[in-house]
């Protein structure tokens, strides 16, 4: 795989997340999803795991200052990215999660790219389930308990199902096997966090 420049520090894309974003729910998001990148470019794409890492920390930059304009989700997020140092793979990588709601965004090609879109409303709902157990944690979680939230449509109604059954389908994966495989993810940096935050 040919390495990949995401044009500015982690440092550098945590601080402009940090400008952009005021609620610790959209921090831990960011957070999550760059982890679990983090984790699968080990597998898949190990010598670009900081570019995978700063796709999933900034995928949802100007969320929090425009979800009243979701046509535009990661437009506005590309001119601040990019006055930032940002580079053009990194903006085209983070645009291309959201383009089944966009259709004149870049589609997911790169397996980074697939990824991203596969995994990163499922986190959120992985997250909101694991909220609701005793233990509050994922070290416990399992694939049959994911399966019976995903199929109530009231359960975290935010997070749409299509996109993760189109990411599984963009993958070559069951939808089984992406679950299992992004509840292993999460598990792999759970113990880094207390718990996940009710929000």
């Amino acid at each position: 795989m040919a390495q990949l420049n995401a044009g500015i520090t982690h440092e550098a894309a945590f601080n402009l997340l940090s400008e952009h974003n005021k609620d610790p729910f959209h921090i831990e998001h960011a957070e999550t999803v760059e982890q679990t990148m983090r984790y699968f470019a080990r597998e898949y794409d190990p010598e670009n795991e900081e570019f995978w890492g700063i796709v999933g920390l900034l995928h949802d930059l100007d969320w929090e200052e425009h979800d009243d304009d979701p046509m535009n989700h990661t437009i506005y997020a590309a001119k601040d990215i990019e006055a930032a140092g940002g580079s053009p793979e990194l903006i085209r990588a983070i645009q291309t999660h959201t383009s089944d709601f966009n259709t004149s965004l870049p589609r997911p090609e790169l397996m980074m790219e697939k990824i991203l879109f596969a995994t990163e409303e499922l986190t959120g709902l992985i997250g909101a389930a694991v909220v609701m157990r005793p233990s509050k944690s994922v070290m416990d979680f399992n694939v049959k308990s994911l399966k019976k939230k995903f199929k109530d449509k009231r359960f975290a109604a935010g997070v749409s199902r299509d996109v993760i059954r189109s990411g599984a389908e963009m993958l070559g994966w069951e939808l089984d096997e992406l679950f299992a495989r992004t509840i292993v993810a999460m598990q792999s940096f759970a113990p880094d966090r207390d718990s996940f935050v009710a929000e």
